[in-house]
């Protein structure tokens, strides 16, 4: 078992890693620009292609905004929620969802958890749950790595430095279930799968955190939450067929060594333990 059920696709990104080299070698002789070989790589012309091009895809939130709303006008359509609102640009956290029991749940919407943007957000005041999403659209990434970058070097350490608690983390997006992204939870029921919009989605991967944050002498080893005490992510997980066996539940456990603040991260699913960290110590930004 690992930290999320699905792993990077070797023969995609052989693909990948080949036809980039393919590209390389190549370039000058497409399209009609009139340069020699060695004008057209002097010239920067395939340096600024290939950075427009990546500018193109990576530059906007707009396909990542496209499906979350997809999905939360689903559940909206479907009872599973009372309404949602997009909080728009101006705030450290993206949505705010109604739930059917009346919670106030608010969500911030995040790429592929290896970088540092994971780290920025806020919760709000008015939060009785909050949520981080992480929608990775970068068909060459590595789950396994953006997952346990994301919970244990990025969340955990700022959940506890800055006091931030965070209630869960859902990683799911429109690659999920591809053949960029295989999904295990549906590779043998495909009735698993949820049509929204023009995507059918496989069941989130969810992560249920503790409801309290770390602290070395008053609160040393907390204990994810149960899913029923997170209202919206149990929510996803009914609307889109989620398992009990497959929902993630993560612990911390903090301690002084010295000077230093260490914390280990544990991460369990049906029973067992899927990873697990040394105690490592907290890097200061």
């Amino acid at each position: 078992m690992s930290v999320i059920p699905c792993e990077k696709n070797s023969r995609l990104t052989k693909l990948i890693e080949d036809y980039a080299d393919t590209l390389k070698a190549h370039a000058h002789e497409l399209g009609n620009h009139g340069l020699t070989e060695e004008e057209f790589y002097e010239g920067g012309v395939f340096r600024g292609a290939i950075e427009r091009v990546r500018g193109q895809y990576s530059a906007t939130m707009r396909r990542k905004r496209e499906f979350v709303r997809n999905v939360l006008n689903h559940m909206e359509d479907n009872g599973v929620i009372k309404n949602w609102d997009s909080t728009g640009d101006s705030n450290r956290h993206d949505y705010i969802i109604n739930t059917k029991t009346g919670r106030v749940s608010v969500v911030e919407l995040k790429g592929c958890l290896d970088g540092n943007n994971t780290t920025i957000f806020e919760r709000p005041a008015h939060a009785q749950e909050f949520i981080i999403w992480s929608v990775c659209t970068n068909q060459g990434a590595d789950p396994r790595k953006n997952a346990w970058s994301g919970i244990h070097t990025r969340l955990s350490t700022d959940m506890i430095e800055r006091h931030q608690r965070v209630d869960g983390l859902i990683i799911w997006d429109s690659l999920c279930g591809t053949i960029g992204r295989p999904c295990p939870k549906v590779m043998d029921a495909s009735e698993r799968r949820t049509t929204v919009a023009d995507v059918k989605l496989p069941p989130p991967c969810i992560y249920v955190f503790p409801s309290t944050i770390a602290s070395p002498r008053n609160n040393p080893r907390p204990t994810a939450q149960s899913l029923d005490e997170v209202h919206l992510l149990k929510a996803f997980h009914q609307c889109f067929k989620g398992n009990a066996d497959e929902v993630n539940y993560v612990d911390f456990e903090i301690e002084h060594d010295g000077p230093e603040t260490l914390r280990r991260t544990r991460i369990r699913r049906a029973g067992l333990m899927v990873q697990e960290s040394e105690m490592t110590p907290i890097q200061r930004q």
